[in-house]
Order: C-alpha cells, then structure tokens, then sequence
C-alpha cells in the first residue's frame, strides 16, 4: 500500500511540475513576444532582460521566507498552497489581458514568481521524500525532463498561438498586442486549476519540525541571510554545486535574451516563432541530457559527468556566434542543453543528497538566492552591453569566454570525476553497477572508513562509481610503486602501505578522516581466492584510534567469477553472460568510528545475504537455465551413468525437449518421480519443470503410508517411472502398486518406444542449430522464478511427512551458492549418488551440474 502512494504521489508530482512550468512559461512568453513586436534592437534586449529580472528577484527577496516555509510546514502542503496562488494570479492576469492593461500585467510576472519562489524550495525538497536518497539522480532526471517538456511545449503553444492571434501585425503596440491575445490567459488559468487539483493528491511523507520559528528582526536586518549563507558555504560540496547551477542558468539567461536580436541583425531572421522554436531545441537537448544522465546514474550520483557538461557547453558558446546558418544554430542549441543537463542532474543531486532534513528548504531557497542573484547580474550586464550599444554578436564571445573559464574550473576542481568516468564507460560495456543502502553514505565533511569485502582487481573502480565523494583508496605499495601506474595513482591520492610502512600509512588514514575525507580499506589484506569472506585484519582499528567519523560497511556482489578475479578458469567460464555483468555495491549503515574488527565483519556478512537475496531475483527459471548451458556448453559429456554411456549435451537437451513434450499432457499440476539418481532421474526432473510441472520425487525407501500421505499432499494425479526401477523395488520387497492406484502411471521406457525416428532427429536439429532465446520460449511453459518447482518431503518417521515447496529462485540460489563455494575446477566431475528425493540429491548433484555446465556421473544406490 506505500509504495502504491509512493507511485501515485510521484505521478501527481511529475505533471504538477509539468504544469507549473507550463503557465509560468506562457505568461512570459506573451509578455516578451509582445515586447518583440513593439521594439527591435537594443531595446528589445534591455526589455527581455528586464523580464527575466522580475521572474528571479523574488527567489532572491524570499530567500529565508521561503526556506522558512518550507522547513515549517509539510512540503506537500506548501504547493497546495502556491497552487492557491496561480489560480488566483492567472484570473488577474486574463483579466489584465482583456482590458488591454499591459503595463499591469507586466508587473504580474513579478507576483507570478512570487508564487513560485515558495514552490521551488519546496518541489526539490519533495523529491528526496519520494524517491530516497539513492534515486536522487533519477528523480532530478524525471523532473529536468520533465520542466524541460513543458518549456519547450509552452515555447511552440504561445509562440504559435501568439502569431495566430495577430497575424499579419509586423510592428503593434504592447496594449493591442495583449488584448489580441486575451483568450489564451484562460489556458493560464486552466493549467493552474489543473495544478491545484494535483497539488491535493500529493501525500505527506514526512513530519517537519513544528518548533521552527520565524524571526522577522533578524529577517529585516540581514542577520538570517548571513546565517543561512555562511551555512552554505560551511558545505563546500553544495555550495560549489550551487555556483556551477548558477553559472549555467545566468549564461542560458543571456544567452536567450540576445539570441533573439542576433538573429535579426546577423542571420536575417524576423519570425517570432521560428526564433522561439529555435531556442526551444535546447529544452529538448535537456530532455536528451537529463535521460541520459538519470539512465548513467542509476542508483547512486555520476559526478563525473559534471566536467564533461561544463566541457561541452563551453564549445557550444564558441560554436554560437560562428555559425551562419539559423538551421545549424538549432543543433548548438540542442547540444549545449543536452550536455547542460548532463551537467545539472547531479549537481543537483549532490544539493539535496549532502542537506539535511532538516535544513533542506533554507539550503533550496539559498540555492534559489544564489542563482538568481548571478542570473540578475548577468541580466543587469546584459542590458548594460545594450545600452552602450554593444553588439549582440559580441555579447555571445563574452559568454563563450565565460564558458571556457567554467569549465576549466570543473575540471581542475574535479580532476578525479573526470577519470571516474572514463573508467565508467571503460567498464559499462561488460558492467551493469546497481548501488543499494545510498543513502547510508554520510554528507560531505564526515569523515568517512569504507571497509568490506575483496573480490577483484576491479573493487576499487566500482566503489568509487558508486560514491559521490572522492575515495582514499589503501593499496599494497608493490602495486603503487610500478611505473606505468603511479601516475595515476597520485592523482587519485592513493596511500601505498606495506609491512615496512604500514604504520605511517595508518597515520594517513586517521589524517584524513579527522579532515572529513573518506578512506577504502580492504580490511582482509589481499584478493579473495574463494569468492567468500576470509578474516578482517585488526589494522585499520589503529587507524581509527582518536579519528572521528564513522565506519560505513559495504559488500560487493557480482565481481566473482570475472575475469579480474581469482577464481578458476572455469569459475570466469560458468559466470561468463556473455552480456553485461551484474554488479551490486551495497552499503551498510554507519559504525561508530572505534568498532572492532568481528563487528564490521558481521555487518559485511549481513550486506552479504542481503544482496545475494537481491541478485537471486533477476535468476532464470530451472529449465530456461538448463538450455543456455546446454547451448553454451563446449565440454565433453554432460551426464553418464556408472554403466551405461555417456549423454552429450545435445542430446540431453533433445531428450528433455522429447519428454517435455509428451508431460505437456499430463494430469494435474504436481507430478509425482519414481525413478533413481540415473540421467533417466535427470531427465524426467528437467522435461518435467520444462513442461511447466511441479516436481515431487517419491521418497521410495519410506513406508508405504508415508508415501501414500505424500502423494495426497500434493494432489499427484500421474506418476512418472520405470518399467526396470518398479522391478528392481519389487525384488527388494518394496511394492509400488498401492501408490499407483487411482493415478496415470507412464513409464519412460513406453514414452521413448513411442517417440518415432524423424521427431527425434528433427527435434535433435532444432536444438542444435536455433538459438537460445526461441529454444526457451518454444521448449518451456511460461513460468516465473517465484513458482514452485518442487516439492520434497520428509520420510515421514515422526507422523505425516511433511512438504517443503521450493521455487526455481530456491533451487537456482542454492545451486549458484555451491557452485561458488566449490570454485570447479575445469577437470572437476560430480558423482551424484544421493536420491533424487534428497534435497541435496536433487539441488546439488541433480540440477547443480546440469545447470553449472559441470559434467555428473550417477550411481543409483547410496548404499554401495
């Protein structure tokens, strides 16, 4: 039920946002079209920018106000009450536009972004409520997306509707252009009312501190600003974010408020909507950009996006001015919005990911303030340039200029997130990260111990993706030390430790987390060689003693078996997709900073299971499975008995697809298994589950009771065996008979007789030349990893046996978790002797190496 609120808030808030955008953006696109046809040149720079000044001055004024608010009330609450705002400021404005009243409407632009100066604080607080700290990226993606949809739509729906209205006017006045257009102030106010019936969907999710008070001497006199100011910069993580967000919206203010008269006067171009429609290109640039980012981001903050935007908005401003054609300024348009975007996401994520809850509105609203406030200083510089008769051309150099210093400041401020993404996309190919517990990272300033688990060569590189801080990596000096890697390492700041060293290494360590930096420590001292978790080294407790932060614990899935592990050569083979690998970095929640060595192993064992449980629901099903290897395998045999031949893989598959086919038609969805451990075992299991069946071997050493009792359990309606076991059974005294009654009985030796030559041979082809995909679809019923696939009883011994029902997730995780453990080796053979009707039987010697392309010869009697 939460999360079904959690979907239906996020909706609501989604087209809330859409529809914000919509009407703040249509108002001020009548107003500036309406100054576009009354004014040309240098004049009609200074009036747009003008416009823009009135639309950020109150995010400025109401910096404190509406952090205040914000933080106050709940969030949800707040934007019912700007909704409240729009409707009532829309009616006034359509009213306004009726009567021809331009000079008051101009001024209601001003108390429209009133109305949303409250809004934004408390729209971008909301989104950390919805999706959580570890989607922060993805939210901000969806909204960036989103805002951008509904300023491009209100760009081309006013511009066009604007034209239509006055048609064929080349130059009018601003009050006849505005009664014109009257009839579209009811779109304002439809789109507002549509806004306050969502603003009453949105839930509240989290309490606010009621104890808030607002001081209104200390509002008055300055003192509060300066408070929440040097709050900000006391962050250095958000306060460089929010510089970064300011200086790319002041340069997009500009560069909006020239591009118009550029056009005219360098590209010939007079056409009100073809020029609003070619700076609309960078709101679909945003779009792009936003996606891309949300989808790079997936779970956790790409910060090494941030110097590539800065990068690649910098050589749009070059390119801006230099082009001739209006038909390539569309492209620089949508380029420097589309790596803008790439930009703004997680600057924006790191914002909220590093305020607390309880200071999120003043850290928005002052995020606000600061924007505004350079975005009103490049707006005042631009109507400066105009009125002493600087050229627009000029005024797109001086932005450029200003792009360039930008982004060189990104990359010198963030020299690792550049490498960090590089090495992204170096591994993205071959690895899909997903990042769990995000939210447990501390904020920017905490000191901060990672410790956990070693698998490869490549643990390092995924926990620094996964993490928006830069990382201290810990790393054995013989490594560090040789040439062609140092380099890099030093920019990373890695500390060399060795045995000679390790105390001034540790003392490092303590150095840094007492300064707010975080440290990796791989706490077992070397590669793991068995894929699981070996001792935690008590070294890193020195370095602790006297630090202060904490410890975050982390767990890393997915890296076993890969290439850059130490695993066998036919681990990396077993585990090898073929696609992208499945990484999970899971963090835990902070330790305190002295914890001992068995308690963060503990806490990295817990993250351990926790992660395996979330691996464990992207397995395949027990058949779908079982083809991919029979498909992939390049091995020998693949299942033999002690006297009798062995079966190759083709041949297993063809005959599991041949049963399967004839199971297909049986009785009732449990089917009851009286066959030995023996490839017929394997292959009466396999067909069965590919059929779509529940599995339930009979336990034929119990009493008869027993089994009887079992089969009523699972309603068996047929049995599966054969001719030569039930002869076998009958000779040791046991007679199957009562157990047969009332049921279908086939015998395999009967389903093999009946399958004719041509089927076989055509059904042997098909399995060996289509490929896997059709093969699973074709061969196996729809089922899902959650289904049962078999059911195993007890003997019985103390009362009614009782069923244990196992679905393929059950069976498919115990069988990759023995695989794992064991480490095979490429010679490794399984000798399966256990019972088909033990649970070990059946997982591990039955379907482990069907399944782990792991050849396995069968015994049928334990006993021997």
């Amino acid at each position: 039920m939460r999360s079904l609120i959690y979907i239906q808030g996020f909706v609501a808030f989604i087209c809330m946002a859409f529809i914000n955008a919509f009407v703040d953006l249509g108002h001020k696109i009548i107003i500036q079209n309406t100054l576009f046809k009354a004014y040309d040149g240098d004049v009609q720079i200074a009036l747009t920018a003008i416009v823009n000044g009135l639309i950020l001055l109150p995010y400025i004024l109401l910096f404190t106000p509406s952090g205040f608010l914000s933080d106050k009330y709940p969030k949800n609450r707040v934007m019912k009450f700007t909704a409240w705002g729009a409707v009532f400021i829309t009616l006034l404005i359509t009213l306004c536009y009726y009567l021809g009243l331009f000079i008051p409407a101009f001024a209601l632009t001003f108390v429209l972004a009133l109305q949303s100066a409250f809004y934004s604080p408390a729209k971008y607080g909301y989104i950390k409520e919805l999706v959580g700290a570890n989607n922060l990226s993805e939210g901000n993606a969806w909204i960036q997306a989103v805002t951008m949809i509904a300023i491009l739509s209100g760009i081309v729906v006013f511009s066009l509707l604007f034209e239509i209205r006055i048609e064929g006017a080349i130059q009018m006045s601003p009050e006849e252009s505005v009664q014109r257009s009257a009839p579209l102030g009811w779109l304002l106010v439809g789109g507002s009312l549509i806004e306050l019936l969502l603003a009453y969907k949105l839930p509240q999710l989290q309490e606010t501190d009621k104890n808030v008070h607002f001081d209104k001497a200390a509002y008055v006199s300055g003192k509060t600003l300066k408070s929440n100011l040097s709050m900000l910069r006391g962050k250095r993580a958000i306060w460089l974010s929010i510089f970064g967000l300011a200086l790319f919206w002041s340069i997009s203010q500009v560069m909006l408020a020239v591009f118009p008269a550029f056009a005219e006067d360098h590209l010939g171009q007079h056409n009100t909507f073809v020029i609003q429609g070619v700076m609309a290109l960078a709101g679909i640039g945003i779009m792009i950009g936003s996606t891309l980012a949300g989808r790079w981001s997936k779970h956790y903050i790409n910060v090494g996006l941030i110097p590539v935007g800065a990068v690649g908005v910098a050589i749009g401003l070059i390119l801006l001015p230099q082009m001739v054609s209006i038909a390539l300024q569309t492209f620089i348009f949508m380029g420097i919005g589309l790596f803008g975007a790439l930009m703004c996401v997680p600057l924006n994520a790191l914002i909220q990911f590093h305020a607390s809850e309880h200071e999120m509105g003043k850290v928005l609203a002052g995020n606000n303030f600061i924007q505004n406030i350079l975005m009103l200083s490049f707006l005042v510089a631009t109507v400066m340039c105009a009125w002493i008769g600087i050229d627009s051309y000029w005024q797109l150099i001086l932005l450029s200029v200003i792009g360039i210093a930008g982004a060189a400041f990104a990359i010198k401020a963030l020299p690792q997130a550049f490498i960090r993404l590089l090495v992204m996309f170096m591994f993205k190919r071959k690895y899909n990260l997903q990042v769990l517990g995000f939210e447990n990272l501390p904020e920017d300033g905490q000191g901060t111990l990672l410790l956990g688990n070693h698998i490869s060569w490549l643990d390092w590189a995924m926990i620094q993706i996964a993490c928006p801080r830069h990382i201290h990596f810990v790393m054995e000096r013989s490594i560090y030390e040789r040439w062609y890697l140092r380099w890099f390492l030093d920019i990373y700041k890695v500390i060399p430790i060795s045995r000679g060293t390790s105390r001034q290494a540790l003392a490092k360590v303590n150095e840094l987390l007492s300064a707010g930096e975080v440290v990796c420590l791989f706490p077992e001292g070397a590669i793991s060689h068995i894929g699981q978790l070996g001792e935690f080294k008590r070294g890193f407790e020195r370095a602790c003693e006297g630090a202060t932060g904490s410890i975050v614990p982390f767990y890393l899935r997915g890296l076993w078996g890969s290439r850059f592990s130490r695993s066998t050569d036919k681990m990396k083979t077993i585990r090898s997709t073929g696609s992208k690998r499945d990484v999970i970095v899971a963090f835990g929640e902070p330790l305190p900073i002295h914890s001992s060595a068995a308690d963060v192993k503990k806490k990295v064992f817990e993250l351990s299971i926790h992660t395996w449980e979330k691996h464990t629901q992207t397995l395949e099903t027990l058949p779908n499975a079982f083809i991919r290897t029979m498909k992939n395998s390049s091995s020998g045999y693949a299942i033999a008995d002690v006297d009798g031949g062995p079966l190759s893989q083709k041949k297993l598959l063809t005959a599991c697809a041949l049963f399967s086919k004839r199971l297909k038609k049986t009785q009732g969805q449990n089917i009851g298994l009286l066959i030995p451990t023996s490839s017929a075992g394997a292959i009466a299991n396999m067909s069965a589950l590919m059929a779509g069946k529940t599995v339930v071997n009979i336990n034929f050493t119990a009493a008869e009771n027993s089994v009887n009792s079992a089969l009523e359990q699972a309603e068996v309606k047929t049995i599966l065996t054969a001719h030569k076991f039930v002869t076998k059974l009958k000779a040791r005294g046991i007679n199957p008979e009562s157990w047969f009654a009332g049921r279908d009985v086939i015998y395999m030796e009967d389903v093999k007789a009946g399958i004719g030559k041509v089927e076989a041979l055509m059904t042997f082809l098909a399995t060996s030349i289509l490929p896997t995909f059709i093969l699973q679809q074709v061969l196996c019923k729809s089922a899902d990893i959650e289904d049962t696939a078999a059911i195993l009883f007890s003997s019985g011994s103390e009362g009614e046996p009782k069923g244990v029902m196992l679905s393929h997730r059950n069976i498919m995780a115990n069988l990759k978790q023995t695989s794992d453990v064991l480490n095979v080796r490429g010679d490794d053979c399984i000798m399966a002797t256990l019972p088909l009707f033990h649970a070990f039987g059946l997982t591990v010697t039955c379907f482990m190496p069907l399944i782990e392309d792991m050849p396995v010869v069968c015994h049928p009697d334990p006993t021997d």
